[in-house]
């Protein structure tokens, strides 16, 4: 799948000369560095799955009023911004699509202006989505480490202001980001950020695991072990260590590309990575798939309103 503008040079670096590219080509071990022939029929597929997961998640949430409180008020800014990871995925591919087979015929202004809009709305659907992973994670573990008070530190009006800022920084990040594209900083502070949200979620989601590990050595210690309890401590620390190794998976080779445009855009082997995007791109909506799996469609509540809106019981 092609890019556009400021994505394409994500793909390919500037300082990266044909020369080098094709010295790289042959210097790094020929064949597997001439990256996968991805089909453009794939990304429409993963598309539009993820897309309507997502809009599902929203419709019942949005439905059930025992579902309107901050923990998935997030999980609802989560599931619209793999919708927008979705639309902005699919608008890019047809937009092009018509431009190549002479469909939609623009002035080059007017191409130029689609393109901005387009990437903006992806690389601000991508900071949304980390963001708000960082924040899910951050309530969880309020609910778990201060269960008692959770409902006085996470009120309404804080979450709605948590929300509003996130979309708010996704936003003007975005816009900076198309403006000043060409600048390593730039790239340097979406790295620093990926990382941050990393870090985040790997210190609190292994701080819960301990606490559940924990809990479950308690059960076992006892005489009659309750099977229930310790289900579900097994339960929720397999959920933590799947959402670290989803989130990691998914986002990783796409950051370490990132690093690697940085710090040797025309090494041999950093060249063979970066023929490798469109799979990182793959990932990264994959990801969208996946989120609702981990993060809405656990909650029996959520599932029993799904099944309600999947069969229009309104």
């Amino acid at each position: 799948m092609s890019t556009l503008a400021p994505l394409r040079l994500l793909r390919e670096p500037s300082n990266a000369s044909e020369g080098n590219q094709s010295n790289a080509t042959v210097g790094a071990g020929g064949g597997w560095c001439q990256g996968l022939d991805i089909p453009n029929e794939l990304f429409l597929a993963l598309g539009l799955v993820s897309l309507v997961e997502n809009l599902l998640v929203v419709a019942a949430i949005l439905k059930n009023r025992n579902l309107h409180s901050p923990t998935y008020y997030f999980i609802c800014c989560l599931a619209v911004s793999d919708m927008l990871v979705s639309i902005s995925n699919l608008a890019e591919m047809l937009f092009m699509l018509l431009l190549e087979h002479g469909v939609l015929v623009m002035r080059p202004s007017i191409v130029r202006h689609m393109d901005s809009v387009i990437d903006m709305l992806i690389c601000s659907s991508v900071v949304s989505s980390l963001s708000f992973l960082g924040v899910i994670a951050v309530d969880r573990y309020i609910t778990i480490f201060y269960a008692l008070r959770y409902h006085s530190i996470m009120t309404l009006q804080r979450a709605v202001v948590t929300m509003a800022s996130v979309w708010l920084a996704s936003t003007v990040s975005s816009t900076v980001l198309i403006i000043y594209y060409r600048s390593n900083t730039i790239l340097l502070c979406l790295i620093g950020f990926f990382l941050f949200m990393l870090v985040l979620m790997l210190v609190l989601y292994i701080h819960m695991f301990a606490l559940a590990r924990h809990h479950l050595h308690s059960i076992s210690s006892q005489q009659k072990p309750p099977t229930a309890h310790r289900g579900g401590s097994l339960k929720g620390a397999v959920t933590l260590t799947i959402l670290l190794g989803v989130f990691f998976i998914c986002w990783g080779p796409f950051f370490f590309h990132l690093i690697l445009i940085v710090t040797c855009p025309t090494n041999p082997f950093c060249t063979c990575f970066f023929s490798y995007f469109n799979l990182f791109l793959i990932l990264i909506i994959c990801n969208s798939v996946i989120d609702p799996l981990i993060y809405a469609f656990r909650s029996q509540e959520l599932r029993r309103t799904l099944r309600e809106v999947v069969t229009c019981s309104w």
